[in-house]
């Protein structure tokens, strides 16, 4: 069965199959934080032990992206979506055993995260390549609505998985292995595509272009970006209870920067991928972001619900503006596979340092204002790639002949 077939037979499964793996590529990554303090308390984690778990499987989701043009070969990127979301789900479970174990097992609890971790960044550079491939004519609002969906998968996830835990009687074992059902779900859906072929071949490498100027610039924009995210996912309650929220308070504002994000991450990629230039988006939403974060952080407490909720759109916006410019900057679908391979696998790795350097920076000035400051130049950064990654240019192509075409 050729590409053209399968992709003209079956667009509303193929759009489905790409949603219900979104869904399931944030959950093991917010599912961990909210239950941090119960784990501690039940396994005898320490602090240090906490933020590696922490910091570890973002670590290790830029790492796996490695493995993007070795699947590609072996396996195509069809079946690699589907060995990512299997690969997730053994980490859920695995995460929940180590637990079940008790405290001798926290090796086990440890290794289901970063796995967990790797399958949803094996996951993260396959997919852009797909959207190129199987909806050519509608990457920006295809790119919109999978973002939308991961960042939904994502407020889920930390949304119930506390009360699932206290609710279910399994205690955050069980409420951490559970996340493997969805995953299961998503494989059920996307097996028969996978089966049936509908892509590249495996001699398709999606090599990244490690030598093209434009690339990097795309790189520095993601993993940036994605820094900012991070930092905001794992140091914003803190943020707010040492202004003064209690802990209850300061989750439901978390939450609410979360489902602020949906929005955006939809018609950001939507109306990005109608413009030429994508500059004036990057301006827009990095400097929002930088704002409202130093307005929650430094700026007065009344305005806090209202500053959540433009920081979840500056967010939500930013992640689906850079998988929109992955897929905008590519000529097809075999260099959008290998430029979101570069740009993921670099970019996230070097975003797990974020959330470190801001919470030694906590450590050293016993405030926030250092904190902010490191966030705001994290942003500058970020918009400096942007400016470069959001030119009407592509990859491997000269500036001279892109702006002919």
């Amino acid at each position: 069965m050729t590409a053209h077939h399968a992709k003209a037979t079956h667009p509303v499964l193929v759009g489905l199959g790409i949603m219900l793996i979104a869904f399931n590529m944030r959950p093991a990554l917010t599912t961990i934080g909210p239950l941090l303090n119960d784990i501690r308390a039940e396994t005898g984690l320490t602090a240090a032990g906490a933020a590696v778990l922490t910091t570890l499987p973002v670590f290790c989701l830029g790492l796996a992206c490695a493995l993007g043009p070795w699947v590609i070969r072996r396996f195509g990127p069809d079946w690699g979506v589907l060995l990512a979301v299997v690969v997730v789900a053994l980490g859920s479970v695995l995460r929940g055993l180590g637990g079940l174990a008790g405290t001798g097992a926290l090796a086990t609890l440890f290794l289901g995260a970063c796995l967990a971790a790797a399958g949803i960044g094996l996951s993260g550079v396959l997919l852009p390549g797909l959207v190129k491939r199987d909806f050519p004519r509608h990457a920006g609002p295809m790119t919109g609505l999978y973002t939308m969906i991961l960042c939904l998968g994502a407020a889920t996830g930390a949304g119930i998985v506390v009360p699932m835990a206290h609710g279910l009687g399994g205690g955050w074992p069980l409420a951490l292995s559970l996340w493997a059902l969805p995953c299961l779900v998503a494989a059920l859906v996307w097996a028969p595509l996978a089966m049936r072929g509908s892509g590249l071949h495996r001699s398709t490498t999606g090599r990244p272009p490690w030598r093209d100027r434009v690339a990097w610039q795309v790189t520095g924009f993601m993993g940036l970006q994605s820094s900012l995210a991070y930092i905001v996912f794992g140091w914003l309650p803190a943020v707010l209870q040492a202004r003064g929220l209690s802990a209850v308070d300061a989750g439901f504002v978390t939450s609410i920067m979360s489902l602020g994000q949906a929005p955006s991450a939809l018609l950001v990629p939507t109306l990005a991928s109608r413009a030429r230039d994508q500059r004036p988006f990057v301006v827009g939403l990095v400097v929002l972001c930088a704002a409202v974060f130093a307005g929650l952080a430094l700026g007065p407490r009344g305005l806090v619900p209202v500053l959540a909720i433009l920081l979840g759109v500056s967010l939500g916006g930013l992640f689906g503006l850079g998988l929109t410019i992955i897929v905008l900057r590519a000529r097809n679908a075999e260099a959008a596979a290998g430029l979101s391979i570069l740009s993921q696998g670099v970019g996230y790795t070097f975003a797990s340092l974020g959330p470190l350097g801001f919470g030694l920076a906590h450590d050293a000035s016993g405030g926030w204002e250092w904190p902010t400051a490191l966030f705001v130049a994290i942003a500058s950064g970020s918009l400096l790639c942007g400016l470069g990654a959001g030119r009407d240019r592509q990859v491997g192509i000269a500036p001279r002949r892109a702006e002919r075409a």
